[in-house]
């Protein structure tokens, strides 16, 4: 088996800029949850952030091609375990609510995490629900 140049921790870091930037406009709020995320949650348990500019720069080194979406998908999912599938659904998801809109391209990507990474849909549905739920504001 061929070693993956990206940790599992890039992989999902990767899946969240990918995320943030389908929509061709990386927002502050979906930024900010990003370095949220990455510092509260287990699976970034003791990932150096340092990496996190240079994951940004894989992921638009590989947007750059004509096929970079559907070659960043394989790469993720060559360098996850597939116990982690569903973690980086949802963290695409989380992202993709941040900034409280959905644009196209952005459910787009998820359509397409979700069936390469092999999430079934009703556990999808349930994430894109939380997701959702997460990220809801108060109105004022």
């Amino acid at each position: 088996m061929v070693e993956s140049p990206m940790s599992p921790a890039d992989a999902l870091v990767a899946v969240m800029i990918a995320t943030s930037a389908a929509d061709e406009q990386l927002s502050d709020k979906e930024l900010r949850t990003i370095e949220q995320l990455v510092s509260v949650l287990p699976a970034f348990k003791g990932y150096d952030t340092e990496r996190i500019p240079v994951v940004f720069q894989v992921v638009f080194d590989i947007f750059d091609d004509i096929d970079g979406i559907d070659a960043l998908i394989g790469l993720v999912k060559q360098s996850l375990p597939a116990k982690l599938n569903e973690t980086a659904y949802a963290l695409a998801c989380d992202i993709a609510a941040a900034d409280g809109k959905l644009e196209a391209s952005e459910l787009r990507l998820l359509q397409m995490l979700r069936q390469d990474l092999e999430v079934d849909r009703l556990t999808a549905a349930a994430i894109e629900r939380g997701a959702s739920a997460r990220h809801r504001r108060i109105p004022e």
